[in-house]
């Protein structure tokens, strides 16, 4: 080693350990993130420490190489901190002793950067380490190099080789979850032009994938590290929020968690009571989902309450019901019928003092380590060698947590081309489950608010696709009936396909949602193509070029297309600019500004509607205009009323629509539509919310900087009631979509000073 790395040796080893946050009593919050000071590292004799402490078989010379191995190869190598570069691996194998991974994947944590930064081989590496190393490690490095693709390359095929990748070992996954959590912990100290992006990717990709497999202390962490870098002010917000009740409920929380052990204990029942404080971004997600303030959530906290077996959890479960008031429709059993990802526990909600409701988790110690670490919690010793034991995790009635990253998969492989699988596969990371039953009695997933076109497409795609109705329970029911825990549901079929746009308002899972818009395409192909020749043949007229007898060969190679339908298809949907075929096909060609704005367009009224809105019934000859008294935005559903001048786009839950619907022979003028790709990745749109806030120097301004903050644009504001105490605050703002919509009514609620906010529709 040389003097210059024994340096920074000496140097790294003199760093400060961060300070520990001080609980409040009674409450046990969810890990804060980390304060940003440069950790002291683990010696070689620290984390083989740690690995003997839960394997006393672990090959210590194996990992006492890596060690070795790993700070000889990043030698003098720096990070963006000023730290050593190897203490970033040395940390990420400290994470996963936390989770008591097997020593493979301990060493492939100290090597998982020396094949991407430094002159070691993958030949090198199964050479010293043995051949399931080396796979591993080249597993995570492919994985980071395709973080580090291009803009260019498409993200979901990055996506895609992800998936792939850490499908065929689970600890490919959890070592990047490990080295990804530690990047995290230290991104304040990278470029601020990439923290969002990196913050992005983390809360949309790496903590599904880890909620996916049960690791809920990965993905908590990872989420509110994300979340305050994404949106600080939001997260500050409920922070201080959190901080408050705190210091209001402490003594409150102690005193229920006493009293229901007290009961416990009295019918002989031993048992762990703890209050369990929400994360800062699960409390987001919640004021996102409602349109209520801060002070109106009433699941803040709950309470876990840990015993001994599974039959005191129904035991404790009947004690806590015969001594407090159980509310209706809150109690599920995920003991009997666990999670996808093998979370088990029994879930209540019972009326206590003074009205007070409080939430409670009934589990055992070994359900409380798997509700944390999921698939991680399954590795053990079995036939004398220690690794992930398969039939501990379906032991008792358990669902195998890799069962849920197979369905992922599958969506990756069978979800075409394009970067809509993207999301359904994040959808089926997101969503939470629900059981039911074919007629012969097989068990099916789904997530929570699946229907039964969602149930058919899991039996098979042609099921699905064939769908004509269906019976739940043994009745007749509509295709929107929500499935709830224990139906047993039988789809009936007919010869042929039925599958339409209307199709995706009854479907919320990826696998339906992906196969509807894969045989949508296909039938839509040919109308895409058309647009698309046209919007090129237009674009071509207006600069006085002429695509007779030119060569398509440099576009095609420019954007990975074997034909002209291929090409022409692409700028259809959207994905090509007509300005960049251009500049493919006629090289050095200047070509009008007009043509080469690459950035969002404002919808607006006129003959350009039409590029954003698409219907079976929808003329191209037809004026489109966008109404302005609900302001529809992409992700809205809309319906088309025809005018004398044109036909009017309206939001499905326009109050205006209510009285055309009152008038005799007023349907006739309605037509069903939908938002086109163009416009669901390329526009503006204007939506007006209604904020009641109160009348205090300040306020106001405060409102506009979150709005700001979540990257509205305001572009104009009304106020009525004026004398009141309460103001009335109509902003118009820019947004992307109405999810965009949404997340700048969830930024404005986590403000004391803001009593409600409404989204205007008429």
């Amino acid at each position: 080693m040389s003097a210059e790395s024994e340096q920074v040796l000496d140097k790294a080893a003199q760093g400060v350990i961060a300070p520990v946050a001080v609980p409040v009593p009674g409450v046990m919050p969810e890990p804060p993130a980390p304060v940003p000071n440069r950790q002291k590292f683990l010696r070689q004799i620290e984390l083989i420490d740690r690995v003997a402490a839960y394997d006393p078989t672990v090959d210590e010379a194996m990992l006492n190489r890596a060690y070795v191995y790993a700070m000889k190869m990043h030698g003098a190598q720096l990070r963006a901190s000023g730290d050593p570069y190897f203490a970033h691996p040395i940390e990420v194998a400290g994470i996963l002793t936390d989770y008591k991974l097997d020593a493979a994947a301990i060493a492939t944590a100290l090597l998982h950067d020396t094949i991407e930064d430094t002159p070691a081989t993958r030949e090198e590496i199964a050479a010293k380490f043995g051949e399931d190393v080396a796979s591993m490690v080249e597993g995570v490095t492919k994985l980071t190099r395709l973080e580090l693709q291009s803009e260019y390359t498409k993200s979901s095929e990055n996506l895609r080789k992800f998936i792939l990748a850490i499908s065929k070992d689970i600890r490919v996954l959890l070592v990047k979850l490990a080295d990804r959590l530690h990047n995290m912990r230290t991104l304040h100290f990278v470029a601020p032009e990439k923290r969002e992006r990196i913050s992005r990717e983390t809360l949309e990709v790496y903590a599904p994938l880890a909620r996916s497999i049960g690791c809920n202390r990965f993905a908590t962490e990872l989420e509110d590290l994300a979340f305050s870098f994404i949106n600080p002010l939001a997260h500050q917000a409920i922070i201080h929020r959190l901080e408050e009740m705190r210091a209001e409920k402490g003594a409150t929380i102690a005193a229920i968690a006493r009293d229901v052990a007290a009961k416990l204990e009295k019918q002989g029942i031993s048992a762990k009571v703890m209050g369990r404080e929400k994360s800062p971004y699960s409390i987001w997600k919640k004021l996102q989902r409602k349109s209520v303030g801060f002070a109106q959530l009433s699941d803040i906290y709950a309470f876990r309450v840990v015993v001994n077996s599974v039959e005191e959890c129904y035991r404790a479960l009947g004690i806590i019901h015969r001594t407090w008031p159980c509310v209706q429709e809150r109690f599920k059993d995920f003991i009997s019928t666990p999670k996808s990802n093998n979370y088990k526990s029994l879930h209540t909600t019972v009326v206590g003092h003074k009205g007070t409701r409080i939430e409670l988790q009934i589990r055992t110690e070994e359900m409380d380590r798997v509700a944390e670490e999921g698939v991680a919690a399954h590795w053990g010793y079995k036939n004398q060698a220690y690794g992930f034991d398969e039939e501990a995790a379906t032991r008792d009635g358990g669902r195998n947590p890799m069962n849920s990253l197979r369905n992922i998969v599958n969506i990756v492989e069978n979800g075409g081309d394009s970067e809509d699988w993207v999301e359904h596969a994040k959808m089926e990371m997101y969503l939470d489950q629900v059981f039911v039953f074919s007629p012969k009695g097989r068990l099916i997933s789904l997530p929570r608010g699946a229907m039964p076109l969602d149930f058919a497409f899991a039996v098979h795609t042609q099921v699905g696709e064939t769908a004509i109705g269906c019976l739940i329970n043994g009745e007749h029911k509509p295709l929107r009936t929500v499935l709830q825990n224990g139906d047993q549901v039988e789809i009936l079929t007919g010869l042929e396909s039925r599958v339409n746009q209307d199709w995706f308002s009854l479907t919320v899972t990826g696998k339906a949602r992906s196969a509807i818009r894969r045989h949508l395409r296909q039938r839509e192909a040919g109308d895409f193509i058309k647009l698309g020749r046209t919007a090129v043949e237009r674009a071509a007229a207006q600069v006085e070029k002429a695509l007779k007898d030119i060569s398509w060969r440099p576009a095609f190679e420019r954007f990975n297309v074997t034909s002209e339908d291929d090409l022409f298809e692409l700028v259809g949907r959207g994905k090509i600019f007509p300005a960049k075929v251009l500049e493919a096909i006629f090289p050095g060609l200047k070509l009008p500004m007009m043509l080469t704005t690459d950035t969002l367009t404002r919808i607006r009224d006129g003959a350009g509607g039409a590029a954003f809105v698409r219907g079976s019934a929808l003329r191209e000859s037809q004026t489109v205009l966008f109404s302005k008294c609900c302001y529809p935005v992409p992700g809205d559903r809309i319906v088309g009323i025809v005018e004398d001048d044109g036909v009017h786009v309206h939001s499905i839950e326009c109050e205006n629509l209510e009285a055309l619907e009152e008038m005799d022979g007023e349907k006739d003028r309605w037509i069903d539509l939908h938002w086109t790709l163009n416009a669901e990745k390329n526009t503006l749109s204007v939506a007006r919310l209604r904020v009641n806030m109160q009348n205090k120097p300040g306020v106001l301004g405060q409102a506009c900087t979150l709005i700001g903050e979540a990257k509205g644009n305001i572009v104009n504001i009304s106020i009525s009631n004026k004398p009141m105490d309460f103001l009335d605050v109509d902003f118009d703002i820019e947004v992307l979509d109405a999810r965009h919509i949404t997340n700048i009514s969830a930024a404005l609620r986590t403000s004391p000073m803001i009593e409600s906010v409404d989204r205007v529709r008429g």
